[in-house]
Order: C-alpha cells, then structure tokens, then sequence
C-alpha cells in the first residue's frame, strides 16, 4: 500500500482545476501541530460520510510546511514530505518521499513497522493526518531561584530569567506514535505545551552549572546564546529528539538577573574591590559617612549633644582618620644610575665605555695605579705624572 505522485510541485496551485475529489488540508497555523485530513470536492469543502476509509485511487493534496502520514488501524504504512498531489494504491508499495527529513524518517519507519506489526485484522480504520513541521515559535518560559557560581567574584549566587524558545517536529512519525497517536480531528501545542515548559525549566539546571564551570559571568549570558541552545539541545535530546521527535531551535532570553539578596552581595563586593584599592576613595566614603552622621545626630530627638557624643565613640573605636586617608601618598623618586667606573673620556671628547672609541677608533688607555696610596687613576688621568689623591709622582 503507497502512495504515486500524480501532481508535480509546479502544476500544485491548479491542484483543483485537476482533481474534482481530494483529501486536503488548509495551511497549519502556529498552534496546530497534526490535523486530520478530510475528503472535499473542488465544488466545496465537506466530509466523505466514510471519512475513515481511503478508497483505491484516492488522492491527497500537500501542501508546503506539511507532511501527511497514511494510518490503517492505527500503523503507519506510508508518509510523504514533499509538496505535491499524490493518488493511493493499495497494491504498491510504501513510497517513503523523505524531503528535507532526509534517511531518518526511513529507519524512523521501519522500526515502527516492526513495533506495530499484526496479522489477520480487517481493514476497518484509514485515516491520513498532516503535520505542521513549520517552526513552532513564542513558546514562552521561565526560571527562578537557580543556584550559579559566578567566577568574577568567586561566590554563589541565585539566577531568575525568562524568555521565549522555538521548536519543530524532526521526526513526524515519532511524534505520532510517542506523541499524538490516532487523534479524533486536531492536536494541539497547547496540549503539551505545560509539559515541554516544565522540562526546559529542569533543563536549565545543568545548563547553567556548565556555563559557570566554563567561567562565564552571569552578565555575559547573552553573549553565549549559540552554545547555550547547542548544551540544551544536548539537555533534551533523549526525552525530546529521540522519544518525541521534537527539535529546539533557537533560545532568546528577555532577561537573566541574580535576585534582589545576590545583587545586595554582588554590589557590597564591588564596593570593598574600589575601597581596597584605593585609600582616597574610601576616605571620601568614610567622610560622607560622618557627614550623613552628623546631620542625624543634629536633628536627634534626644539633643544633638547625645547624637555628636555616639558618633565620636564610634569614630574613636573604629580608628578611624578621614584626613590621614585622604592625603596624598608622595611618589617614589626615581632613584639616580650609578655612574659606571668603566667609562672613559677620548683625546676627541666623545665619553664612552668601549675599549676603542667609535669616534675616532682610538684605544683605551690603561688605568694605572698609584703605588703609594693605591689609588685608582682614571684613563682621563693617564697622562698625569703625580697622584691626584696623594701627591706622590705616579
């Protein structure tokens, strides 16, 4: 039993100028996920009064975004995910048109064949449901109180955040046998959509921890969309992909925030890494402060005198000094070079080191030593007959 293209792609739109009698089923919206199709007429659309028997020779229309699966008791025994008209025969074998699902869908089938294989029973029930395998956008979602170690201040804090995710039916046939199975008329994503909302939640879990052992600061989420829906993926694979032949495509996050406790930390923090490094910036907090005290202790209610006497003890016990912390500290000098003992200046006046001089090539002259004192002559000495220290001829 299979199905013959009749229709190509191109001669689609005049699909009921051809055909006076066709099962169809107008374009899926965004919240239809499988719809029953049903016989009409290029007079009108109607139900067949045996609407769950296709007759040899039956045509089915497909329209783009779609994918039609042929049932007969409750079993796949053909699909197709092409656009096109097709005529169905029972005497031919199942044309499995792939599409853009490619070998999968395939293997998909065969292993399905196997699991609902049965002999004997009468054909009573043929049903042909379509597929919405358009993206299923705007399904909407969200997390709180997540525990997340943040590698910029080494310490845990709690992420909440929200945003929308995408998804699509990969495999068609999974979905059907997993997922909706024989449906009276329509399946909806409403139906499964508390469910898939609970299971992104519990995904984010792991999602999270891998991102912050990677060291990834909870600011930078949105930097990191791409390999966050790559590890989600990965998260979901086994209870989506290959149990219901469900996709995600893409993740947006309106939001990623640490709650209102985390923040408090996370500002103290930033506020002793500014204070600790920088002596006149906690000087001029530590002022601000004592001002602010001051103008408390001048409005106290119980005499202003009581208010200045509590603020002194606590300045005094804290040991604290506004004006010691608010002075300059004096820059280091740079500390003079050492003279090198091994210069020497030339008979041409070029000053060097070098044992000729580049100026004029002459050499150096030997330093000599005075016998009496021990005092070393330098080579710009050399020509001196008595000791500049001593005064003993050389």
């Amino acid at each position: 039993m299979g199905l013959i293209r009749s229709v190509a792609d191109t001669y689609f739109s005049y699909i009921s100028d051809l055909w006076e009698d066709y099962i169809y089923c107008d374009a899926l919206d965004a919240n239809t996920l499988v719809k029953k199709g049903h016989a009409r007429s290029s007079g009108g659309a109607g139900k067949n009064p045996n609407d769950n028997v296709i007759t040899e020779g039956s045509r089915i229309a497909v329209n783009a975004g779609q994918m039609i699966i042929v049932v007969e008791n409750g079993r796949i025994i053909d699909f197709t995910a092409e656009q096109g008209g097709y005529e169905y025969h029972s005497q031919t074998e199942p044309s499995l048109f792939c599409g853009e699902f490619g070998e999968n869908l395939k293997v998909t089938f065969e292993g399905l064949k196997a699991r609902f294989a049965f002999g004997g029973q009468a054909t009573n029930d043929q049903r042909v449901y379509f597929v919405n395998t358009k993206e299923i956008m705007n399904n909407r979602f969200g997390f709180g109180n997540v525990p997340y170690r943040d590698a910029e201040f080494n310490m845990t804090i709690l992420l909440k955040g929200f945003g929308v995710y995408s998804y699509k039916i990969a495999d068609p046939l999974l979905f059907y046998a997993n997922v909706c199975g024989n449906v009276t008329e329509v399946f909806m994503k409403q139906q499964i959509e508390t469910q898939l909302k609970a299971e992104m939640q519990n995904a984010m879990l792991p999602v999270l921890g891998q991102l912050a052992n990677e060291g990834v600061h909870y600011d930078q989420m949105s930097l990191k969309t791409e390999e966050l829906v790559r590890i989600l993926r990965g998260q979901l694979s086994e209870s989506w992909r290959k149990e219901r032949g469900i996709e995600v495509q893409t993740v947006a996050f309106s939001n990623i925030l640490p709650d209102e406790e985390s923040i408090d930390k996370i500002r103290d923090l930033q506020e002793s890494r500014v204070y600790s490094g920088n002596k006149s910036m906690l000087g001029a907090r530590v002022g601000a402060a004592q001002a602010n005290a001051m103008e408390a202790a001048a409005e106290n209610t119980f005499g202003a005198v009581n208010g200045f006497m509590g603020m002194n003890m606590a300045q005094q016990s804290a040991n604290v000094n506004v004006a010691e912390l608010m002075r300059e500290e004096p820059q280091a000098q740079p500390k003079p070079a050492a003279s090198d003992a091994n210069t020497w200046t030339c008979s041409c006046g070029m000053v060097n080191h070098m044992t000729f001089c580049p100026q004029c090539g002459s050499k150096c002259p030997e330093q000599k030593e005075c016998k009496a004192c021990g005092f070393k002559i330098p080579a710009e000495m050399a020509n001196f007959k008595f000791c500049p220290n001593c005064g003993q001829q050389i």
